[in-house]
């Protein structure tokens, strides 16, 4: 992958119209930063993209179930499985922050790498999979 920029626009903080200004302040708020990321200011060349990726992403990290660590370990692998440095970046810090720590991140890519391996494997030989495990993954859990 090449380190060459694609990007040609950017759109900093003290540029950026009031509907993305609105969308900054709450990445800020929520994030908990006090500057925005590259990623944002790139989607902020087309506003409307910007507001609907913030808000799928905030959403999806919103408090429910799963725990914050968990939810920015699994970004963490998702960004790995897909090769995005940027994202790999992003998620390392978020995570560390939430108190991953070098183990922690060293057991989360032994798992990646073992399921990256394994689907590559199975996708490779096109195993088709198995009923009772089809029937198992749909079967709801019973109540405790």
């Amino acid at each position: 992958m090449s380190n060459a920029a694609l990007v040609s626009k950017m759109v900093a903080y003290e540029d950026a119209d009031d509907r993305v200004r609105a969308v900054y302040d709450d990445i800020m708020e929520t994030k908990g930063i006090d500057w925005i990321p590259n990623f944002w200011q790139v989607l902020a060349t087309h506003p409307p993209m910007l507001e609907d990726v913030w808000a799928s992403i905030k959403s999806a990290m919103a408090p429910g179930r799963i725990d914050p660590l968990m939810k920015e370990m699994i970004a963490l692998a998702v960004s790995a499985t897909n090769g995005c440095e940027y994202c790999l970046e992003s998620h390392t810090a978020a995570a560390r922050k939430l108190g991953m720590d070098d183990d922690l991140q060293g057991e989360l890519m032994a798992v990646i790498g073992a399921f990256n391996r394994t689907n590559a494997l199975a996708a490779g030989y096109r195993v088709p999979p198995d009923e009772k495990l089809k029937a198992a993954a749909r079967r709801a859990p019973k109540p405790a």
